[in-house]
């Protein structure tokens, strides 16, 4: 999709939400704004998409659908900041990385294992001396954390991506918190699409009986965890899952995080 359809749909929310540009980045000679969309509350969720850019599902859903997620945040008290399509040369080419061939996503902190020696991901739950912000990485990840790093953390957080490496339409999530609060989420999706459930994702994850994963891989939600967030999630959908699918799944994981960052189970009533 070009992104200039893509920000102009953004835009037509203005009646909804506060939408502004946090930044532009440059690639290939053209300047991509960077949106953040807000709408007040008592409580807050942070919604970030599209870091990836041939996973296009999550800044399609919320482009879709936004109307109906504000209304729900809305009659539970939660504000919400979005961040829809952080990678914008990437969701317009279809590729991962952005124009310059960088990689955001995994640029919010990094740990220090032993003096001296730091690391991007933890493979399991190693001690470490310490984590700290990371001031490298491609624009579009500086850019993002420099303007989430202005507020303060909010009550739940959740990163929208897909997997574009595994076959068959299916879902799978990384989660921080308590897990009994994501099985009714990972119910509902499972009667959607396949859960993949105490599966091998990558070389270094496997799911869980719920279908879910804890990795500390330096992401947006694994700093959001590291500053107390008690609600923090990435959510996949494959990206071969149709895409009306992916958007019955990411509906349902946004609207049990309001409910999350409203302090109610999803599931119970508000």
């Amino acid at each position: 999709m070009d992104y200039t359809d893509y920000a102009r749909r953004i835009r037509s929310f203005a009646s909804l939400a506060d939408v502004s540009e946090y930044g532009q980045v440059l690639e290939g000679g053209r300047e991509y704004p960077l949106f953040r969309l807000i709408v007040p509350g008592k409580r807050w969720l942070v919604l970030t998409s599209g870091f990836h850019g041939e996973e296009p599902a999550g800044p399609l859903t919320l482009a879709e659908h936004l109307p109906e997620v504000i209304a729900y945040a809305k009659a539970r008290g939660v504000g919400l900041r979005i961040y829809p399509c952080i990678n914008p040369s990437g969701f317009e080419d279809g590729t991962r990385y952005n124009r310059s061939d960088e990689k955001p996503n995994n640029d919010f902190l990094r740990y220090e294992v032993a003096p001296g020696e730091w690391r991007g991901e933890l493979n399991g739950d190693p001690p470490f001396l310490r984590w700290a912000l990371y001031d490298g990485g491609p624009k579009e990840t500086r850019a993002v954390r420099t303007d989430l790093a202005r507020f303060a953390p909010p009550d739940a957080a959740l990163d929208i991506h897909q997997d574009n490496y595994l076959p068959g339409p299916a879902t799978y999530a990384y989660t921080f918190g308590d897990k009994a609060a994501y099985r009714p989420l990972v119910a509902a999706c499972a009667a959607r699409v396949a859960v993949l459930r105490q599966r091998k994702v990558d070389e270094n994850n496997v799911t869980d009986a719920d279908g879910l994963i804890e990795f500390h891989d330096g992401s947006v939600t694994d700093w959001y965890m590291r500053l107390g967030v008690p609600w923090a999630a990435t959510l996949e959908t494959t990206t071969v899952t149709p895409l009306a699918t992916c958007h019955a799944v990411n509906l349902i994981w946004i609207r049990g995080f309001v409910d999350l960052a409203a302090g109610v189970r999803p599931g119970e009533p508000p």
